[in-house]
């Protein structure tokens, strides 16, 4: 078509550094057309947003917050939908569908796959499937791809970005004999061990958790619960939900069995002990033969 054609000769001609591919940026309206608004960086780079992501209020001169990464017709356009997955994140996505080139993968946007190369390819990759990826941008042909082979993008060399304590974002790779390797703020490794788990967990879960160890020799272990008094805290907070959503009724007391514990509450046996005994002192909660139960 020739809206094709020559936006696609616009878009060469207009694009630069500037505008970020892949990211979520803040651009504004600079002019309206037929197809939708063209807004612009501020540097002189312009990029279409679609009618379909336009508002009738919308008018040259406003700011809006778009993705901005190249359409099936590799036309450079942003759109207001927020990705699954950005420039330099790691995330587990669904792949819908592949070719003798790669795979296609669902990361958010209506109309656009993300590809992931044959080359990008690390293990099984199925259809209806779900696995983890990188996501850059290739320097050849500035559009955003993914890979399977993460492990060069993500590093434990000082300096690190986190410390003892902290809360992070944690996205489960790999499954080791003794527990999970996990990506860290999409920037470091870090390992979660099964011995320490009160809850079932698979490769491609996402969670907050906190750092419980930064070793010498810069590994990280993570924990997916709080330590000391904030992880008490914030168990009784999670108990009384528990009670609420139960009717006032659980079927674990302080003399449960640890397993059923975990089962039930995603608790450890000592942190369930310790956030029952906070609800007891409070007078909350009382202690049955069979559990614990609200006190009205």
């Amino acid at each position: 078509m020739p809206f094709t054609f020559f936006y696609y000769l616009y878009a060469l001609h207009t694009y630069k550094e500037s505008m970020k591919t892949g990211e979520i940026q803040t651009l504004t309206v600079e002019r309206i057309s037929d197809y939708g608004l063209y807004l612009g960086d501020g540097e002189g780079g312009e990029v279409l947003l679609p009618n379909r992501f336009t508002k009738l209020d919308m008018k040259p001169g406003d700011e809006v917050s778009v993705f901005v990464y190249h359409d099936s017709e590799d036309r450079l356009v942003a759109s207001t939908e927020t990705p699954l997955i950005k420039v330099g994140e790691v995330a587990a996505l669904e792949v819908v569908d592949k070719s003798i080139h790669g795979a296609f993968l669902d990361w958010g946007l209506s109309g656009k796959h993300l590809f992931l190369p044959n080359r990008n390819q690390q293990g099984a990759v199925s259809a209806g499937h779900k696995t983890v990826v990188y996501m850059y941008v290739d320097d050849r042909t500035g559009r955003c791809v993914a890979t399977n082979k993460i492990k060069p993008f993500i590093h434990n060399e000082e300096p690190l970005t986190v410390a003892v304590g902290d809360e992070v974002d944690v996205l489960v790779a790999f499954e080791t004999p003794i527990g999970f390797r996990v990506v860290i703020d999409n920037r470091h490794w870090g390992m979660i061990y099964k011995n320490q788990l009160f809850r079932p967990i698979r490769v491609g879960d996402r969670s907050r958790g906190w750092v419980r160890k930064i070793t010498e020799d810069m590994r990280i272990d993570v924990s997916l619960q709080q330590t000391g008094l904030a992880e008490v805290e914030t168990s009784v907070v999670k108990l009384e939900a528990m009670l609420r959503e139960h009717g006032g009724v659980l079927a674990v007391n302080d003399k449960s069995d640890p397993q059923d514990v975990a089962r039930l509450t995603g608790m450890s046996k000592k942190v369930f002990k310790r956030a029952l005994g906070m609800l007891l002192k409070a007078g909350k909660v009382e202690q049955t033969e069979n559990g614990i139960k609200s006190k009205k």
